[in-house]
C-alpha cells in the first residue's frame, strides 16, 4: 500500500509550487519592456508623425530609445502597457509637461521635460501611436 504525504507537507509544497508560479509570472510580464520588442515594424508614417519622430529623436529618444524602443534609461512605448486605453494621450502631454514618478517599471522617475511643446508632444503622440498600430497595440480598456 503507497503512503501518501501528510497534509500539512502536500500544503507546504503546493504552497512553494504556487509562489514559484507567481514569481514566475511576475517576472515575465513586469520585465523590462525592451526585452519584449524582438522585431519592431516602422510604418510609412503620415506628416504629422514624421515631425513627431523628429522631435522625439531629438528629446526623448535618449531614454526611450530610437523608434521608442526602449534602452537601459527608460521603457519603450510600443508595449501593451501603453496602449491608449491604458495610457491616453494625456498622460503622455502630462508625463512630458510634468514628469511621472516611477510606476510600471524600474528606470527610475521620469523628469518633466519643459523644452517639448505642446505641437511637438501632438507629433510625437502620433508618432508613438502609428509605431503601436504598426505592432499590433490597440486600444484596449483598463482592467483593474
Amino acid at each position: 500500500m503507497q503512503k501518501l504525504m501528510k497534509p500539512s507537507i502536500l500544503m507546504g509544497v503546493l504552497v512553494l509550487l504556487g509562489g514559484i508560479a507567481l514569481i514566475g509570472w511576475k517576472l515575465s510580464s513586469s520585465s523590462p519592456p525592451q526585452e519584449q520588442a524582438d522585431v519592431m515594424v516602422i510604418p510609412e508614417f503620415s506628416a504629422l508623425a514624421v515631425k513627431g519622430r523628429t522631435a522625439f529623436e531629438a528629446n526623448c529618444a535618449q531614454c526611450h530609445g530610437a523608434d521608442a524602443i526602449g534602452t537601459s534609461r527608460g521603457p519603450t512605448l510600443v508595449h501593451d502597457i501603453y496602449n491608449p486605453g491604458h495610457h491616453g494621450d494625456n498622460a503622455f502631454y502630462r508625463a512630458a509637461k510634468m514628469g511621472a514618478p516611477q510606476h510600471h517599471w524600474s528606470f527610475g522617475d521620469m523628469p518633466p521635460q519643459p523644452q517639448v511643446s505642446e505641437a511637438e508632444m501632438t507629433g510625437i503622440i502620433r508618432f508613438i501611436r502609428e509605431l503601436q498600430v504598426a505592432n499590433g497595440i490597440v486600444t484596449r480598456q483598463h482592467q483593474m
